[in-house]
């Protein structure tokens, strides 16, 4: 075996064992249950500005983020992009409306950074749930967690300045302040990238 096949797979291990600790973080599983899920998710690199899904098709995966960071968006008839989710490490992404429905799909999910994936195709999440009933119960706490900060960011878009919508951003997203374009911060706010600079100036006061 040569050392860059080793490498390889030493990268992959731990890809997976990160995955391993965040469900066991929230729902406790056994070894011969990780062993399951090593079966049934595949390691994924995803270069900066490359796609993970586009607009059009139909969801098939879910993607587990290792390192780097993804984004969903959509795009307006004016060519304007409109952010809806960013998942930096240990977050879940995925166009859940076209993956549970089998419909196209209406957004588009690429990568900010350099990015390495898990990515689970919904037939193996299917599959899962038969071999490891308790994994229902982890998906559905991240989903109730997700509908719940979706709701209450679309409320803070209607009600809150720009200022609080800037540090509530920070606040669930500290790792991307400075990792991510500050272009694509502003789309995610609603503000445009020459008011948000002015709001990290006076951050940073």
């Amino acid at each position: 075996m040569t050392l860059c096949v080793f490498l390889n797979i030493l990268d992959n291990f731990f890809m997976v064992e990160k995955l391993l600790q965040h469900i066991d973080s929230i729902v406790p599983i056994t070894e011969d249950e990780g062993d399951i899920i090593r079966e049934l998710v595949k390691e994924k690199e995803i270069p900066r500005k490359k796609f993970l899904h586009q607009a059009g098709e139909v969801a098939s995966n879910s993607a587990f983020v290792v390192e780097g960071c993804l984004r969903s968006y959509t795009i307006d008839r004016d060519g304007f992009e409109h952010i809806l989710q960013f998942a930096p490490e240990n977050w879940w992404i995925s166009d859940m409306h076209s993956l549970v429905k089998n419909n196209p799909s209406e957004l588009n999910i690429d990568a900010l950074l350099d990015t390495k994936v898990l990515v689970m195709s919904r037939s193996c999440q299917i599959s899962i749930f038969d071999r490891i009933p308790k994994l229902e119960r982890y998906f559905r706490i991240l989903t109730e967690n997700a509908l719940a900060a979706s709701n209450q960011r679309t409320i803070n878009y209607l009600s809150l300045p720009a200022k609080l919508r800037y540090e509530n951003f920070c606040d669930m997203y500290p790792t991307l302040i400075h990792a991510i374009p500050q272009k694509s911060i502003a789309s995610y706010i609603g503000i445009t990238p020459e008011f948000l600079s002015k709001l990290r100036a006076e951050r940073v006061k």
